[in-house]
């Protein structure tokens, strides 16, 4: 298509490059991702677990960082014990119903969360409800919790141990980066001669 079309592409690529350059470049974003790449891993040798949660799109990013860890992400190497809290339609409609949407990670990660494991919630505003309630829960048990967000932390920043912040505000560009920084991160474990499951 011609003529406003070809503006529309034309600018969110350029809007998108701007934001991942800017971020790629961001020593906060940078120390963050190597932080967080480092304490996953940690988790991983010592036994412990990945779980990852967030809403439509970063529900969408959970599955796939998820199956990026269990599966392989650019080496044949151990599966990596990860599990994304947004795929199980019979848990999520059942704590939906029984109780309030708010909950349905909160009670997920009071059922399979251990102090030794690692949260990673993601939300572009930082003010899910749902999410914030699995974070509390996460700090209650002891876990390491992690979030991925926008430019401004809010209420969930003050949950984090980790906190990963994009240099936008702008949705869809937010998600692309925690799409790269996710990959990173995995990259990252992935090269870690340390990477491996412990003997049980």
């Amino acid at each position: 298509m011609a003529g406003h079309g070809d503006d529309y592409f034309s600018d969110f690529f350029a809007h998108s490059l701007a934001a991942c350059e800017r971020a790629s470049k961001d020593p906060q974003v940078r120390t963050a991702v190597d932080r967080i790449a480092t304490t996953i891993q940690a988790s991983f040798d010592n036994g412990g677990k990945l779980l990852i949660l967030g809403n439509g799109g970063s529900a969408a990013h959970a599955q796939h960082l998820a199956a990026e860890f269990l599966s392989r992400y650019a080496i044949n190497r151990e599966p990596l014990p990860a599990i994304a809290l947004t795929t199980d339609t019979s848990v999520l409609t059942a704590i939906g119903n029984d109780f309030d949407f708010d909950q349905v990670f909160e009670r997920q990660v009071r059922a399979l969360g251990q102090p030794h494991d690692v949260l990673l919630a993601i939300s572009t505003s930082g003010l899910s409800k749902n999410v914030i309630a699995a974070l509390r829960a996460a700090r209650a048990i002891g876990m390491t919790t992690v979030g991925f967000t926008g430019q401004t932390p809010r209420e969930m920043g003050g949950l984090c141990d980790l906190c990963l912040l994009t240099p936008t505000s702008d949705t869809a560009i937010i998600q692309q980066i925690h799409l790269i920084a996710g990959h990173v991160i995995c990259g990252l474990v992935e090269r870690s001669a340390q990477v491996k499951r412990p003997s049980r």
